[in-house]
């Protein structure tokens, strides 16, 4: 099967300070329920503050005022990565089977991309994130979403994934949440689970 054969175009965004070979596992433990899928794992295009692994954008003394300035200054590379790998893999005509899987800032960035109107994607799946995007949101209709956040979430709080819900629904776009009770700032089983399962949901749409 070539990489023009294939049915969707699985991205997996990571999280500030760690890499793409960190998220790759996630894709490959979903691949025996998902045949026929492409799974692609890219690194952030900048070296991270943290000294080590890459970030999308800094977070070096980010604040929620500053917070979506930053994310909009980081939407040309983000779109550089993305736009490589759909034209590499013969899916540039065919975004409605394209899916963000995000981790964190991945999940940030994956949202942005979807609320800005820039990419008119499947779905995103995003984990243990937040919606910062500057208003107003203009997403093409249809992207299904899955937030996936954990109660003891220290990075990032599982409130954040509830205000992004309320607001994607505002803009009429299907969300659905999974609050899971003590997970800290991490991917359950339970929660990889059942974003495969959404995953085998959209691909048979």
């Amino acid at each position: 099967m070539t990489a023009s054969q294939k049915s969707f175009l699985v991205i997996l965004l990571h999280g500030v300070g760690s890499n793409g070979d960190d998220l790759a596992p996630l894709g490959k433990s979903w691949e025996p329920r998902l045949p026929g899928i492409t799974f692609v794992s890219p690194n952030a295009p900048q070296p991270s503050d943290f000294g080590m692994g890459y970030q999308w954008f800094s977070v070096a003394n980010v604040t929620p005022e500053n917070r979506p300035a930053r994310i909009a200054a980081a939407r040309p590379s983000f779109d550089a990565v993305i736009h490589g790998i759909i034209e590499e893999n013969g899916f540039s005509d065919r975004l409605d089977r394209v899916v963000f899987v995000g981790f964190s800032q991945g999940t940030i960035m994956s949202l942005d991309a979807v609320s800005s109107g820039r990419w008119p994607i499947a779905a995103v799946i995003g984990f243990s994130g937040r919606l910062a995007t500057e208003k107003p949101l203009t997403p093409a209709p249809g992207t299904r979403i899955l937030l996936v956040h954990g109660t003891a979430d220290t990075v990032i709080p599982s409130w954040e994934t509830e205000k992004a819900a309320d607001e994607l629904r505002q803009i009429g776009l299907p969300v659905e949440t999974i609050i899971e009770p003590g997970l800290g700032h991490t991917i359950s089983m339970g929660g990889a689970d059942r974003a495969c399962s959404f995953l085998e949901e959209t691909t048979k749409i």
